[in-house]
């Protein structure tokens, strides 16, 4: 029966993309959700909770090949998700009790969505210098205001990855970065990739519960964004991150500030 739905033009938006992802290394919620709500009229509710089981299934991956690798420090793992879950699970209540007396839903998700495009925009311009601002005014914080800050971070996060299903991937990796400036980078990629998974699952299965998943339209997603991101795995070596971020950087404000206004 979902097979029978699938309707190609999404999976030709999933190829589209996942090259951007592979090409990029940006989150494709930050793409995905605001294509599904702007070129393809989805309720916002319904374009975030099936983005978000979308990311689950393809962050999965990612993170097999980051355990594999070694990449992947669990007790920042812990920490982020010590954080986000319980935060996913109080925003996913709140959302669930709302959505069915209040009109406004959609409209919090659309100005939560663009206000993180906003912000991710301005991460992926700007991440070097915010990070490198922050690092030289700061001396080494002592680890439990590490714990402490990383726990606050995962439930940042959880907030906003359920109300817009971006976050996660530029911004929690900024922050990342200046908290834990001796970590290697590959590292906290592979760390935040990692909790990425339960995080979005967990926010994905309460969108399903709410009755926000699409699941004909995942389907589609899926089957084009695989082959997408190997396609642009590969041609990212061809093309220089100098022009690519910009433009990316570009679009998202674009976006963003259309959802916000």
């Amino acid at each position: 029966m979902i097979l029978a739905a699938i309707d190609p033009l999404y999976s030709l938006a999933g190829v589209a993309v996942g090259m951007l992802v592979g090409m990029t290394g940006v989150g494709g919620g930050s793409l995905m959700t605001p294509l599904l709500v702007l070129a393809f009229g989805f309720h916002p509710a319904t374009a975030v909770g099936t983005d978000l089981l979308y990311a689950a299934a393809t962050k999965s991956a990612g993170t097999a090949v980051h355990g594999a690798g070694g990449t992947v420090d669990w007790k920042v793992v812990r920490r982020l998700a010590l954080g986000s879950v319980p935060a996913t699970i109080v925003t996913l209540a709140i959302l669930s009790t709302a959505g069915a007396r209040f009109d406004g839903t959609g409209r919090i998700i659309t100005t939560t969505l663009g206000a993180a495009l906003l912000a991710t925009a301005v991460a992926i311009l700007f991440r070097g210098t915010i990070v490198g601002y922050f690092t030289r005014r700061f001396a080494p914080r002592p680890e439990p205001q590490v714990m402490s800050l990383t726990v606050l971070l995962g439930a940042i996060l959880g907030i906003l990855v359920s109300l817009s299903s971006v976050g996660a991937g530029a911004l929690g990796m900024t922050v990342l970065l200046i908290l834990y400036p001796n970590l290697p980078t590959n590292r906290l990629v592979g760390s935040d990739i990692a909790h990425a998974v339960p995080l979005t699952l967990i926010a994905g299965a309460g969108h399903w519960m709410i009755g926000s998943v699409d699941f004909a339209l995942l389907g589609a997603l899926l089957i084009g964004s695989v082959p997408g991101i190997i396609l642009g795995s590969l041609v990212a070596t061809r093309i220089s991150d100098r022009v690519l971020r910009p433009i990316l950087a570009g679009t998202l404000a674009i976006v963003g500030g259309k959802l916000v206004f």
